[in-house]
């Protein structure tokens, strides 16, 4: 993986020439859970709560600029779908047209899954991983505190805070 300052500079020089930089750019993929895309829309009055929320926006602009591919999943929309604030589930939505991969419900997500549900991740957390892990995502970003701190050796669980952090090392 190239450094985020690289990443960035290469958008820069895109955006300056409009020469192709961007085709060795994209090498990052990434997934977010319906928690992080459901933080913005939580009480800010937590500073650990207003910092995952302007994380989680600024990794947005990454993945709008094109530093960063998006991973859709049906997990993702069917836990919108449940959503009961149609605002917040077509704002949730509008994500789902700006990812560049879409994955669907397979064998192998249902088995990943029922693996990790035996690691001890809940069932929804578990079709994420999966769904995140079938789709080669380099980092699964979560505000869930009991997701983030399980680990597996396939795929980095990490806040918007932590990978905004490693990005920049």
């Amino acid at each position: 993986m190239r450094s985020c300052k690289a990443r960035l500079a290469i958008s820069v020089l895109y955006a300056l020439t409009g020469l192709p930089f961007l085709l060795y750019c994209i090498e990052m993929r990434i997934y977010l859970d319906n928690c992080s895309f459901n933080r913005p829309f939580d009480e800010q009055n937590q500073l650990r709560i207003r910092l995952e929320t302007e994380a989680k926006q600024f990794i947005q602009i990454q993945i709008i600029s094109g530093i960063y591919e998006l991973v859709w999943s049906y997990v993702l929309e069917m836990e919108n779908n449940q959503n009961p604030f149609e605002d917040k589930r077509n704002a949730i939505l509008d994500w789902k047209e700006i990812a560049k991969i879409h994955c669907e419900e397979n064998e192998f997500i249902m088995s990943k899954a029922k693996d990790l549900r035996n690691l001890g991740l809940r069932v929804m957390d578990s079709l994420h991983t999966a769904c995140a892990i079938y789709s080669k995502c380099d980092f699964l970003i979560t505000t869930d505190k009991q997701l983030y701190n399980k680990k597996t050796s396939e795929i980095k669980i990490v806040n918007p805070v932590t990978f905004i952090e490693e990005m920049e090392e």
